[in-house]
């Protein structure tokens, strides 16, 4: 192919005619060559203008890096244009993916941060934040501690309004018997405004004076009750070692004040662990048969119920069981009567009374004469039908209502059963579980069934008179034979032979009752429930505290130095020292608080430990692990890494300190400003604390690593995968923490309905007293118009506690002096030797003196000022002696049964006939 191409150039080249016919030649002859030729031509031609082309632009090389540019980027901003235009067509479909995704994203951070068990540092560092202490963490907390003061002033205000309107109608019953003035009655209403004017002061005069003695015996006052709190041995030995009845009052003055009716978690789990140490002691102590918690009434059970009934557990009553009582109440048809002898009876008076003629049948009989009779026993058969239907309606609703029954009374019954299985090993299960019964139902829920009225189960008008004795009946039936399927008790022989058909359906109730008791008691433990560990107090954002009157105060005071050795056997106990500090002796009210202030008034506490930053070893290392973590957090908010350990190696830049600084500054706005609000949140944080939290980024890295040292060293925390186990350990505050802010939001909804139920009950109370108050007036209007004291002018007025008598025999102030026209009063004074009135019974005897002699001994009795108070003067020739008589003192011996009295040390009187004596004289109308 070569050869015949060289030939042809030749041929070319010489350009002579004969060359151009032999090519001409060839060409025709073979036109693959030619193709060939052609393109090898056409190829020269190509390169020539390819150089040529590439001389143009290598000379113009920058114009055409100008003309590519703005080509590209030409086609760039088109492309751009056209994909904005495109998404913003499109832009809800984009957003929707973008929130998918990152919703997908922060699910499954937060899926990580929950329930993995060692959550990565930086799901943690994106969750942290929530540890911090907002404007609204702080307000929500000091708000909660307003309210739950509020409250304990309010339950305390509610129990002394409920104890006065007792003792109002008492005096109001003893001035109808004896028909004595209002002086008494008024007086003790006046008491009752007062009071009311004064709920919710809380009075730290004395306590709070601006001297180092009353700060120092604050603080050890806060000490030592912070002490009782957080330590339940002291006080569940002090309620076993005293009398009953002032163990019963010291419960509900004190015990529950100082766990704020358990109205936080935290005070509810202490109050909690007081119960269940209680119980645990007086069993191992003092039952010794399981049977003495059924047949007696152990003080710690006591306690807890009393609790749970009314107070914490009421709202969970109420709702359980408010709907079917109601329905019952409110279905007339429902008449319950297992009674043969009252059916019998209604029976024959309903026949006399639709016949107008009398019954020919007996009226007095026996269950079984009365059961001879076909009506009778279709009557006693569709009772039992009814009792037997409305029985099981609330077996099934208590049996299905298992949660609505407090934790705390489930926990309670769970320690019962564990103690008893200790203290009696043998006993069998069946029967412990009776008794567990006995306090879950009998004790807790049987009585609201039977009188809902009397624990606030139902809304009851009074001024439609309560329950009616049918709808008592009816409710008292269904309790008893549910209480009798609790404890597995049927009916025998005798006069409850009739219900024995009832035993079947008892013994099978009785199987059901068991298994929700087994089920009642398996609850967590209280560290669980609530969520507690050893690190819950160093966390609180603020202070516990408590309101507790002065008079409580004392008391406490005064039995724990009574009691002391019962309490705290050991020498060493921290007790004794806390005592030691407050003195050997309890102050009195006017040492304590100063003069003129009353016993009953508010002092509020802000509890502590004494030994805060001088605990032993292992809370100091509990101490630095909580410090640590707040460190590590601040460290990891600000500093990159994959784990804890490249985070602390890592350089720190200056962007990174100022951020530090900036997150810190802002927090110690933050708490400043909750400072100001409540001075209680300032103590919730340690100056050490403080302080560290101010050290620059590079040094809080280099002290975290240090104390990860000591922790690793000391077997706090796992220096494995570089320190994830403190990861761990934040990431479970952070669930915690948002646990708490839920539960504290709910306990201010609760609070709210709690003081709105306290309201209610209030002003139930102070209708009671307004129905007493106008009585009150009625007697004052009918004793003014009788004039039923001779020589005395009566003049009471409502909501003063003293009468305007004026005596002529002393001094008259100007606005006391009697009206013109009107004559003043006089003081009468009768008189009687001790022979006269031992005559009549009222003098008894006198010690040192013989009856012979009574004619020797002169007794006055005159009137005062006061119409219910008299002066009783005994002479003895030359010798006398005067003793105040207060009538309302007179008539209170009488009210409880004290018949005989002693004047002057010496005389025995009868009390009745003494009040015989002066109604007699000085009251009755002549």
């Amino acid at each position: 192919m070569h050869i015949l191409i060289n030939c042809l150039f030749s041929l070319l080249k010489s350009a002579t005619s004969c060359g151009v016919k032999v090519l001409h030649l060839c060409i025709y002859t073979d036109s693959k060559y030619l193709n060939i030729f052609q393109a090898w031509v056409k190829g020269v031609q190509q390169k020539k203008a390819y150089k040529t082309r590439q001389k143009l632009f290598q000379a113009n090389e920058g114009s055409i890096i100008k003309i590519q540019s703005a080509v590209r980027s030409f086609l760039t901003r088109k492309a751009y244009k056209n994909r904005l235009n495109f998404l913003a067509n499109q832009s809800d479909s984009v957003i929707k993916i973008q929130a998918a995704w990152r919703g997908k994203k922060t699910r499954s951070d937060y899926q990580s941060l929950m329930f993995a068990e060692y959550p990565p540092l930086n799901v943690v560092r994106k969750f942290a934040h929530l540890l911090d202490q907002s404007d609204t963490d702080y307000a929500e907390e000091i708000e909660v501690q307003k309210q739950r003061q509020e409250i304990v002033a309010a339950i305390r205000h509610n129990q002394q309004l409920e104890k006065d309107a007792s003792n109002m109608d008492i005096k109001i019953g003893l001035l109808v018997k004896n028909r004595i003035t209002l002086e008494e009655v008024v007086t003790h209403e006046g008491k009752m405004s007062k009071k009311e004017q004064g709920l919710a002061c809380a009075v730290s005069a004395g306590l709070d004076s601006l001297n180092k003695e009353s700060h120092e015996r604050r603080k050890a006052y806060e000490h030592l009750f912070y002490q009782l709190q957080v330590e339940p041995q002291y006080l569940a030995r002090l309620i076993l070692e005293m009398p009953q009845q002032q163990s019963t009052k010291f419960i509900e003055s004190v015990i529950l004040t100082l766990y704020n009716y358990a109205s936080n978690p935290r005070d509810e789990y202490l109050l909690l662990k007081l119960f269940s140490t209680s119980l645990r002691q007086e069993i191992m102590q003092s039952i010794e048969n399981m049977t003495d918690i059924v047949t007696g009434t152990p003080l710690a059970i006591k306690m807890v119920v009393d609790f749970h009934r009314n107070a914490r557990g009421h709202s969970y009553l109420r709702d359980m069981l408010n709907p079917l009582i109601t329905s019952l109440l409110e279905d007339t048809s429902v008449k319950i009567n297992t009674n043969p002898t009252e059916v019998y009876k209604n029976w024959v008076n309903q026949q006399e009374t639709d016949s107008g003629v009398p019954s020919q049948l007996p009226y007095d009989v026996t269950n079984e004469e009365a059961l001879k009779h076909k009506e009778i026993q279709e009557l006693m058969e569709e009772s039992i039908q009814q009792l037997r239907s409305w029985s099981d309606k609330f077996l099934s609703l208590i049996l299905s209502s298992l949660d609505h029954i407090p934790y705390g009374m489930r926990y309670i019954s769970r320690v019962m059963l564990q103690s008893l299985t200790q203290k009696f090993p043998e006993a069998s299960e069946k029967d412990i579980l009776k008794i567990v019964g006995n306090l879950l139902y009998y004790r807790y829920i049987n009585s609201t069934i039977a009188a809902p009225d009397a624990y606030d189960i139902i809304d009851i008008d009074i001024e439609k008179g309560g329950l009616t004795p049918d709808q008592r009946r009816n409710l008292g039936s269904i309790a008893k034979i549910l209480q009798f399927a609790a404890s597995n008790k049927g009916f025998g022989g005798g006069d409850s032979q009739h219900l024995a058909c009832l035993n079947s359906y008892i013994k099978g109730s009785h199987e059901k009752f068991k298994q929700y008791f087994r089920k009642a008691c398996d609850v967590p433990d209280p560290e669980v429930h609530f969520n507690i560990n050893q690190y819950t107090e160093a966390a609180l954002v603020v202070k516990p505290r408590i309101s507790i009157s002065a008079d409580d105060l004392i008391n406490t005071h005064a039995k724990l130095l009574e009691y002391r050795a019962k309490i705290a056997p050991d020498s060493l106990d921290a007790i004794h020292e806390l005592l030691e500090d407050l003195g050997s002796a309890a102050p009195t009210v006017e040492e304590l608080m100063g003069s003129g202030v009353n016993k009953e008034d508010e002092i509020c506490l802000i509890l502590s430990s004494k030994h805060e930053g001088v605990e032993d070893a292992k809370s100091d290392l509990a101490s630095l692990l909580i410090s640590t973590k707040q460190l590590t957090i601040d460290i990891i908010r600000c500093q990159p890494g994959e784990n804890l350990t490249e985070v602390l190696d890592r350089e720190t830049s200056e962007d990174q300190e100022l951020q530090h600084r900036s997150m810190i500054s802002l927090q110690e706005q933050v708490d400043a400003r909750a400072v100001d609000k409540d001075a209680a949140v300032s103590r919730a944080k340690s100056v050490k604390e403080k302080s560290e939290r101010k050290m620059p980024l590079k040094d809080k890295k280099v002290k975290v690593k240090e104390d990860l040292s000591k922790l690793s060293g000391a077997g706090f925390i796992s220096s494995d995968s570089h320190y994830q186990a403190m990861m761990k350990l934040i990431a479970q505050d952070i669930r915690n923490q948002r646990r708490y802010r839920a539960a504290r939001r709910q306990d201010l909804q609760k609070l709210a309905d709690t003081k709105a139920n306290l309201q209610k009950k209030k002003l139930f109370f102070e209708s009671q007293i307004e129905y007493y108050n106008t009585y009150v007036k009625a007697c004052m209007a009918n004793m003014l118009a009788a004039g039923k004291r001779r020589s005395l002018t009566l003049g009471l007025h409502i909501g003063r506690s003293r009468s305007s008598y004026v005596s002529t025999s002393s001094p008259i102030e100007e606005d006391q002096k009697p009206k013109k026209g009107k004559k003043e009063p006089k003081h009468q004074t009768i008189k009687y030797t001790a022979a006269k009135l031992h005559e009549r019974g009222i003098v008894l005897e006198i010690d040192g003196i013989s009856p012979n002699q009574y004619k020797n001994v002169q007794f006055e009795i005159s009137t005062t000022v006061d119409p219910a108070v008299f002066q009783c003067t005994a002479k003895v020739l030359t010798v006398s002696e005067t003793h105040t008589l207060k009538l309302q003192e007179l008539l209170q011996l009488q009210y409880e049964g004290v018949a005989v009295m002693t004047l002057f040390d010496r005389a025995k009187i009868n009390v009745n006939l003494l009040i015989h004596l002066l109604n007699k004289k000085f009251y009755i109308t002549k």
